[in-house]
């Protein structure tokens, strides 16, 4: 090997796992919650910005958020005022069975943003509509902000759809931003999210946060995210984990973010 690809190497060894001089996570408690899996985690601390990330390459590609953009979709109809109270009424069946069996029901807010309804959402997209939803997504500056695929699918992987992209350094980099509130969203906004964001309390932090899942064409998972922020102490922490490979999904994803929040004593 000549002396530049040693250097080049060298330097990709020590991007896999980065860690600032700021932030409590060991790269030894990401690598054992990955295990011998394909997958990225980011995580940035609020304040003094501090950044762990596991890696770097894949931290920067671009890919279909799923169902992790019901964050923005849900804090885009809560400023244009569409949607109610969490645990309000929201969604209304349409009597059409679907596979999962928590969308055959009427859901709330809080009810559909935790079973991840995909018809509810795309309703509330229908209502943004292409115009505003275009505006909102240039504004906070999310991904490729592509959304030709269609109002009520641009975030949606499918065969033949180019969908909106984003990376997972972009997921959390926008995390880190919402939590400083630095984003054109109300307090009220986001603290109506952050009630149907919350997924599990302990006595060293709480975590809120959302999944997503993808399917290759044969409509096996193969795409898992876990995308949201960890407070506990004095400060919060923003994430993003991705993980690509056979039957992942988005639970697998949160369960990886679980275990690393864990051994970090964050959770």
């Amino acid at each position: 090997m000549n002396p530049v690809a040693k250097i080049v190497t060298a330097l990709l060894v020590a991007m896999s796992t980065a860690r600032s001089a700021e932030s409590p996570i060991p790269a030894s408690a990401v690598r054992s919650a990955f295990g011998d899996r394909i997958g990225t985690f980011v995580c940035i601390d609020c304040s003094s910005r501090g950044t762990t990330i596991h890696d770097a390459a894949l931290a920067g590609e671009r890919l279909p958020p799923c169902s992790t953009f019901k964050i923005w979709n849900t804090l885009i109809g809560l400023e244009l005022g569409l949607l109610p109270s969490p645990g309000d009424p929201f969604y209304k069946w349409d009597g059409e069975t679907r596979p999962i069996r928590e969308w055959n029901r009427d859901l709330s807010l809080a009810e559909a943003f935790g079973a991840s309804c995909v018809p509810a959402f795309q309703g509330l997209a229908r209502q943004i509509g292409p115009d505003r939803m275009r505006a909102w997504i240039d504004a906070i500056g999310y991904g490729d902000r592509d959304t030709s695929a269609g109002i009520d699918a641009f975030w949606l992987p499918a065969k033949g759809r180019k969908t909106l992209l984003v990376s997972p350094r972009e997921q959390a980099e926008l995390m880190a931003k919402l939590v400083r509130k630095e984003l054109p969203f109300s307090k009220a906004s986001c603290a109506a999210l952050e009630k149907i964001m919350a997924v599990r309390e302990t006595d060293k932090g709480a975590l809120f946060g959302k999944t997503g899942s993808g399917a290759d064409e044969s409509g096996r998972y193969n795409l898992g995210w876990f995308v949201g922020y960890v407070r506990g102490g004095e400060a919060t922490r923003a994430f993003a984990c991705a993980m690509r490979g056979v039957s992942l999904a988005g639970k697998d994803a949160r369960a990886v973010v679980e275990r690393i929040l864990e051994a970090s004593g964050l959770l």
